[in-house]
């Protein structure tokens, strides 16, 4: 009785830990599925703004939505028991946590913008959606703002110029929360 009591436990104990198991496995596919839909989105916009692709209004809307639609999940993608190997993302989220929530709050008000800004896209990429020659990249990410960097609420900002700045909070994430 004994052993068959202890056989169902161990059972129990080694199924829950395949369930867990394949639930941070499915947290983390999910993950880096929304992470190469960003990308993508990035890269077609991007590629409209340098003129390696023809610039479209509607291809500029659906990229700029699909990035605001999944950013805004960031902060609850990267629960505790999916970090760490084999993802790429470092057991660090969990320490600097706040930190971590901020800079994902951040990308997705911006991405607020950029899509608030391609929904009012015209036929043809206008002066008004470009950096200009000279425009300062901004103080940087939330992660690394340049000492005394003067702060433009983005909403008065390019669209161009909130693409980048979404790509720099991207970059300064991946470098300081991302398993190289």
């Amino acid at each position: 009785m004994k052993r068959a009591a202890a056989a169902a436990i161990l059972s129990l104990a080694c199924a829950s830990g395949v369930a867990a198991t394949n639930t941070d496995r499915a947290v983390v596919e999910a993950r880096q599925a929304s992470m190469k839909a960003m990308a993508g989105a990035a890269r077609t916009i991007a590629e409209m703004f340098n003129g390696k692709v023809a610039y479209d209004p509607g291809a500029f809307r659906a990229a700029a939505e699909t990035i605001r639609s999944h950013t805004g999940a960031l902060g609850t993608e990267f629960p505790s028991a999916s970090l760490g190997s084999p993802s790429g993302a470092k057991l660090e989220i969990d320490q600097a946590r706040p930190e971590f929530d901020a800079l994902a709050a951040h990308i997705a008000s911006l991405a607020d913008v950029l899509a608030a800004d391609a929904a009012r896209a015209p036929n043809d990429i206008t002066a008004d959606m470009r950096m200009g020659p000279g425009m300062v990249m901004g103080g940087g990410s939330l992660l690394g703002k340049r000492p005394g960097a003067v702060e433009i609420a983005p909403a008065k900002l390019p669209a161009e110029h909130v693409l980048h700045l979404i790509l720099q909070d991207c970059s300064s994430c991946h470098s300081k929360f991302r398993q190289q």
